[in-house]
């Protein structure tokens, strides 16, 4: 399923006039490692995969392959959970990736602003900032492949929500290309502009379907000079919260990540991850990292952790738990969380639920849920994760122990509506920060049909009446 369809010969001698040297793939081989997602659910084809290095040709291209009535599939890092940046089936879009365009072009100290190209990695983009002694705060797992177009396109959220919000709080401005081959400059770096809509934010989320994010201008923060991170052990969700709210009632803004991981999830990592060993005496069935942080030097976050943990050590909210003595041993216990998705993908086939609920909800539903899908499929290994301070938790099912992988997944969407369903009647969302993408097109009628779904419609028929951009992503087939 890999193979390229039909390119239009003047269309191809056209994009390969623009494109220079090595910039358009048609060749079946070359084009393969751009036409499947991360998790391997999706296999696209493609008339071809095009690899601009700026916005006057990432513009052009998209405005000859309007021309030819050519859809246009835009990628970054391919990162994408739920199938958002793979072409369909028939061969007749074209992939066109970022990853070319990747300057950080400016860092403005006293602005505390920087402007960076949508195929700049967000490693690349932290690391910038580190050096100009200043911080981007969103961090997600992904982030030495995720770019920020592709972040911005699906408002990704990741660790630092709880404090910094999602990458839709953190943009001042943003360029694009519009579906016709248009450039929207929307390059203002300002906090306060009342001129009418605020259209960047239209781009932010939208997945691709309304344009193609090219360069932002992204808002960063004091770097911070106190960091104290610390893995406790705890009974489960309801104990977890407990814990957030002593921190949130004792210096809410010293709380710069609240981490939740289930006992078996956590496992799977221990087992599945050589270098990630579980530094507590002994497994609990479930944990809580907190991060701590304050940009002034001498803060008094180890005596505030030391404060509230040994108080939740006298209330039975904590049995067990260790702090960081040094950066390389809070890095050893971030490794403890990032590689909770590469050890479920090493343990079989999954079923991933980004989902939110009001945090007082949070014990009910994983409750609920882990119930509902064990009675589903005997045997299923429920393995939750996720930021618990904001109410995000990646309600994650791994395949029984033995069953084979494609006939677990053949039940997808009976183990998402489960799930779904739960998350529904406690007020909650089926996409938290994956987006829609192609898997989970289907729900939207029934989550945000009526009014919400039309006006999405409506706006997408304005901007891309060709259906030009990421056909089949977010919208129901109709």
């Amino acid at each position: 399923m890999t193979a390229t369809g039909s390119l239009p010969a003047s269309l191809h001698d056209a994009l390969e006039k623009v494109l220079g040297s090595g910039g358009l793939l048609t060749a079946s081989s070359d084009m393969a490692p751009y036409l499947t997602d991360w998790r391997n659910l999706f296999h696209g084809r493609a008339c071809a995969v095009a690899r601009p290095a700026n916005t006057q040709t990432c513009a052009e291209v998209v405005r000859l392959c309007a021309e030819h009535g050519v859809p246009v599939v835009p990628q970054g890092g391919n990162t994408s959970m739920v199938g958002g940046a793979t072409p369909d089936a028939t061969g007749h879009a074209l992939v066109l990736v970022t990853s070319r365009m990747n300057r950080v072009r400016e860092i403005d100290p006293i602005d505390n602003t920087m402007v960076v190209e949508a195929g700049v990695t967000l490693k690349a983009a932290q690391d910038a900032a580190t050096n100009a002694g200043l911080m981007l705060p969103l961090s997600i797992s992904s982030e030495g492949s995720a770019e920020i177009g592709g972040v911005l396109a699906t408002n990704a959220g990741g660790n630092n929500t709880v404090r910094y919000g999602n990458a839709r709080e953190l943009v001042l401005g943003l360029e694009a290309v519009l579906p016709d081959g248009q450039v929207l400059n929307l390059m203002r770096r300002l906090r306060k502009d009342n001129t009418g809509y605020a259209l960047r934010q239209l781009f932010v989320g939208s997945e691709g379907t309304l344009g193609l994010i090219t360069t932002a201008i992204l808002q960063l923060q004091p770097k911070p000079k106190s960091i104290e991170a610390a893995l406790c052990a705890v009974a489960d969700a309801k104990t977890a919260l407990a814990l957030f709210a002593a921190f949130r009632n004792t210096e809410p803004s010293a709380i710069q990540a609240f981490e939740f991981m289930s006992g078996l999830s956590m496992n799977l990592v221990n087992t599945l991850i050589p270098e990630a060993a579980l530094p507590l005496s002994e497994p609990a069935p479930a944990y809580v990292l907190v991060e701590l942080a304050s940009p002034r030097g001498g803060d008094a976050l180890r005596e505030l952790m030391e404060e509230v943990l040994g108080k939740a050590f006298e209330d039975g909210l904590v049995s067990d738990a260790v702090l960081a003595e040094s950066e390389a041993q809070r890095l050893a216990l971030w490794k403890l969380r990032e590689e909770h998705a590469e050890a479920q993908k090493r343990a079989g086939a999954s079923v991933k639920n980004d989902v939110s609920v009001p945090l007082s909800a949070i014990p009910t539903f994983l409750d609920r849920a882990t119930a509902a899908c064990e009675k589903l499929i005997p045997g299923i290994r429920v393995a939750p994760f996720g930021h618990i301070g904001d109410g995000n938790i990646h309600f994650n099912l791994v395949q029984p122990e033995g069953m084979d992988g494609n006939a677990f997944l053949a039940r997808d969407h009976e183990m998402m509506d489960t799930v779904a369903n739960i998350v529904r009647e406690l007020g909650g969302s089926f996409s938290a920060e994956h987006g829609v993408g192609q898997l989970k097109t289907y729900m939207m009628p029934s989550w945000r049909g009526g009014a919400e779904l039309d006006m999405m419609h409506r706006i997408k028929n304005a901007v891309d009446p060709k259906n030009i951009m990421n056909p089949g992503k977010i919208f129901p087939a109709s």
